[in-house]
């Protein structure tokens, strides 16, 4: 059975791995924050990516132990290899959304059976903004969300997806409306690094 690592041992994955990023960052829901954490440096070591994800199962599977999960569903593009690893680990096969004109749609032949139990997995959350665009997009291709899981929760519980939530890591960092920022971070050059309005191909 897979061992559920604290937060300080996941903190200190990220850590490692270079992702936690310091500057001035534009989220995807269009926040600005001093900190970003970049999952996809996490999930470049396949190792690293593996026992944050199967530890991500085992928390699903500890916290949610009647859910009877058929399938996973991933928002692009961040959440496609922590979801296909998550459901690796939890037996089920793995779907992704991807947006196209910027609304989450089920592409290259992907669909979801009719009352299909689909558990949502993302990297981070911020707002739960792109879980619950990705979990209407599941809805209403005909899939029943049941829950979702993500590597790390951006607002440490205060992000309501509409579903229960289940972190590996609450990590709180500050997040403020482009009208509101503190001075020092006004004063640095802005970064996007998300990936909403990237165009599909």
């Amino acid at each position: 059975m897979t061992r559920i690592p604290d937060e300080a041992e996941v903190l200190a994955e990220f850590e490692k791995a270079g992702a936690i990023r310091t500057g001035h960052f534009i989220l995807t829901s269009g926040l600005h924050s001093p900190t970003y954490l970049q999952c996809s440096l996490v999930m470049q070591d396949p190792a690293r990516g593996e026992r944050l994800c199967a530890a991500l199962a085992a928390k699903v599977q500890a916290q949610l132990p009647d859910a009877r999960f058929e399938m996973v569903v991933a928002p692009a593009v961040g959440g496609i290899l922590v979801g296909y690893e998550t459901a690796r680990h939890l037996r089920l096969p793995a779907i992704f959304a991807e947006r196209v004109e910027g609304a989450f749609t089920l592409r290259r032949g992907f669909a979801i059976r009719p009352g299909t139990r689909v558990l949502v997995v993302e990297d981070v959350i911020s707002t739960a903004l792109s879980s619950r665009e990705c979990i209407a997009c599941v809805q209403a291709a005909g899939g029943k969300v049941v829950a979702e899981a993500c590597l790390v929760d951006r607002s440490s519980g205060k992000s309501d997806p509409g579903v229960p939530l289940v972190a590996l890591l609450s990590y709180e960092v500050p997040a403020f409306r482009p009208d509101a920022l503190p001075s020092e971070l006004a004063a640095l050059p802005a970064e996007k690094p998300g990936s909403r309005h990237l165009v599909s191909s």
